[in-house]
């Protein structure tokens, strides 16, 4: 059994696949949340060009702007979001204007070059500023800022990188038809099927294929490269080989993989049957070859990329006329991979067994490169749990985890939700084996994990263990040490401090940071430079001095001091009785923040701060609830 599954990459091949694969995710990233302008040009081209369904002079001219300007802007607007945020964003359109403007093709390439491109320049400019801006100027200098570098790599766009694109586009261009005019087309599956199960689909199908296909809808009104990854020919008869010749629950499963795949258009359904049996992987190429040569044969063409994959996308985005091309394609490609797959899935019949269906599942998922190693595991603030309906089973399990994290004292969010509503940003995954498919297609970027027990799978335990051991909260310290743990401890509340100035004060705050090991020596400097930019006396008594922006890098941990001045400590104009020092990561901190609000309404809660001599008192008040 495990032979069936012994599909191995060396670490050179590895770093290459997993290389291109981060490539593929960010083209991704910058086409997919775009499908839907895509296909909304492709519908308006396919009713309104002179050959269209519905030709209309006066409604296609809304095809023309539509290629040309929307479509590069949304995807550089995109590109510099995902980089830089919406400033980013703002920048990446604007650079991409540069590549439009002189071009005589839509520069789909161009806007991903410089949409990213943009919201990395502003995002280091802003990096650059932070904590720097006099208070009252912000608003100035992001807008300036943001319209001076727009305008800057709006010019190198135009003058030096839109040329440099232009020309390479004309060489793929060139090359790309002198494929089809040799009829060599169809050997492209020999890459395209073996890349998909390798989840190297985004790369091909959004960097090369798509914006190919762009230029032939401009050109005819149609192109057969919207249908050279995205045919679900192949993979269809892989899963009715399965269907028909294997055994057991791999049988049994078949079916609605195919449904999912074949109507639902997620392709990644069938990846696991195929490295199950990488042999199969000859089955696909010769469905993807037979399917592309049928197309070029009949003249088959799509006027906008289909997605997801559904044979009902590949019909909705079928050119006037060319229905009966588009389904032979699909109908012959799914019938040869059906006759070679067939041979190799009955001579294997009896190797294959429900476990390695199981392993061939997390070796896709290895493969689509979501798995995060167990040193991220400090990066993960929330975990979600998926099932079909996202009320049963995963209501359950999700609180099960929550309460195995919290007795090992690791505190991560722990929600339940359907597959389909899985957060498109999701960290975690956690869904039933069969369920895993449809949760990556739904949340590529995470990393997934696959059980067959919502509540005593091994994986969870070992989830638990990952976070104990690399969280820094394993739950021997949790009770053990839970002081030393602390954000606030009770020694580090001092009270009865003879008065000093501003300066001193703060420095003694940061020093006793520094000794807690909550940041680096360095972030005393940074406390007084936030405190020259502006003061940090919050009223009522209290400052709360703490590093500005850029000094993140010097917090190890969050955690706080408590400095009692009875007689005062003058913060310009004020006069401050508690200085609490602050080193704050993510949200850790902000509990007890909220309960020192609140015990600042408190007029009698005031004056024993100012004037107790009892540390439990502060401690009591400031921790009220947080360990509830």
């Amino acid at each position: 059994m495990s032979n069936m599954v012994n599909f191995k990459e060396d670490s050179s091949n590895k770093d290459v696949r997993q290389n291109i694969q981060k490539f593929g995710r960010i083209l991704s990233g910058m086409v997919m949340p775009n499908i839907g302008a895509f296909i909304a040009w492709g519908l308006i081209t396919a009713l309104f060009i002179p050959t269209g369904w519905l030709p209309n002079e006066r409604l296609a001219s809304l095809v023309g702007p539509m290629i040309t300007y929307l479509l590069p802007l949304l995807i550089g607007y995109t590109g510099g979001k995902n980089v830089g945020g919406v400033r980013g964003g703002v920048v990446g359109a604007v650079a991409t204007m540069g590549v439009i403007v002189g071009a005589d093709v839509p520069m789909f390439i161009g806007a991903m070059i410089m949409g990213p491109l943009g919201g990395l320049v502003i995002k280091k400019l802003d990096e650059a500023l932070e904590g720097k801006i006099p208070a009252g100027f912000e608003m100035l200098v992001n807008n300036f800022s943001a319209g001076i570098v727009g305008a800057l790599v709006a010019l190198l766009a135009y003058l030096a990188i839109g040329p440099v694109v232009l020309a390479l586009n004309t060489v793929l261009k060139t090359g790309v038809e002198a494929i089809v005019n040799a009829g060599l087309l169809p050997l492209v599956s020999l890459f395209v099927e073996p890349g998909k199960i390798l989840f190297l689909n985004n790369a091909m199908n959004h960097g090369v294929l798509g914006p190919l296909g762009v230029q032939g809808v401009e050109e005819i009104g149609k192109s057969i490269f919207f249908l050279v990854e995205t045919n679900p020919g192949p993979g269809l008869g892989i899963l009715l080989g399965y269907w028909l010749f294997a055994k057991g629950s791999i049988k049994e499963s078949a079916p609605g993989a195919v449904i999912i795949h074949f109507l639902g258009g997620i392709h990644e359904i069938y990846f696991p049957y195929v490295l199950m049996n990488p042999v199969l992987i000859l089955a696909v190429i010769a469905g993807g070859a037979s399917g592309v040569l049928t197309f070029s044969l009949l003249g088959a063409g799509l006027v906008a990329t289909p997605s997801p994959g559904s044979i009902f996308a590949l019909l909705a985005m079928t050119a006037r006329g060319g229905h009966f091309a588009v389904i032979a394609g699909v109908l012959v490609s799914t019938a040869v991979s059906f006759l070679v797959s067939a041979y190799f899935i009955k001579k294997s019949s009896s190797k294959i067994d429900d476990e390695a269906l199981t392993e061939a599942k997390e070796r896709a998922v290895e493969l689509k490169g979501t798995g995060t190693t167990a040193m991220s595991r400090e990066s993960i603030r929330k975990i979600v749990v998926a099932c079909d309906a996202g009320m049963g089973s995963s209501a359950m399990a999700a609180t099960n985890l929550r309460n195995r994290l919290k007795n090992a004292g690791v505190n991560i969010e722990v929600v339940n939700t359907s597959i389909d509503e899985i957060p498109m940003d999701a960290q975690l995954v956690i869904t039933h084996h069969g369920l895993t498919a449809r949760a990556v297609s739904r949340a590529k970027n995470a990393e997934h994990i696959s059980i067959s027990d919502y509540f005593n799978d091994p994986k969870l335990e070992a989830l638990v263990q990952s976070f104990k051991v690399f969280g820094g909260r394993a739950a021997a310290e949790a009770v053990g040490e839970a002081d030393a743990n602390a954000i606030l401890k009770k020694s580090n509340i001092k009270l009865g401090l003879k008065p000093v100035d501003k300066i001193s004060a703060i420095k003694m705050a940061g020093e006793l940071l520094v000794k807690s090991g909550y940041v680096d020596s360095e972030y005393i400097g940074a406390m007084l430079e936030r405190e020259e930019q502006l003061s940090t006396y919050i009223g009522n008594g209290v400052a709360i001095p703490h590093g500005v922006g850029k000094a993140k890098n010097n917090i190890k941990r969050s955690g706080m001091v408590v400095l009692q001045f009875p007689e005062g400590v003058a913060f310009g104009e004020e006069t401050a009785y508690l200085v609490i020092g602050i080193a704050g990561v993510g949200n850790e901190h902000l509990s007890i923040l909220a309960n020192i609000a609140t015990a600042l309404e408190d007029e009698e809660n005031l004056k024993m701060l100012n004037t107790t001599q009892d540390a439990e008192e502060i401690y009591n008040l400031f921790t009220t609830d947080l360990e509830a």
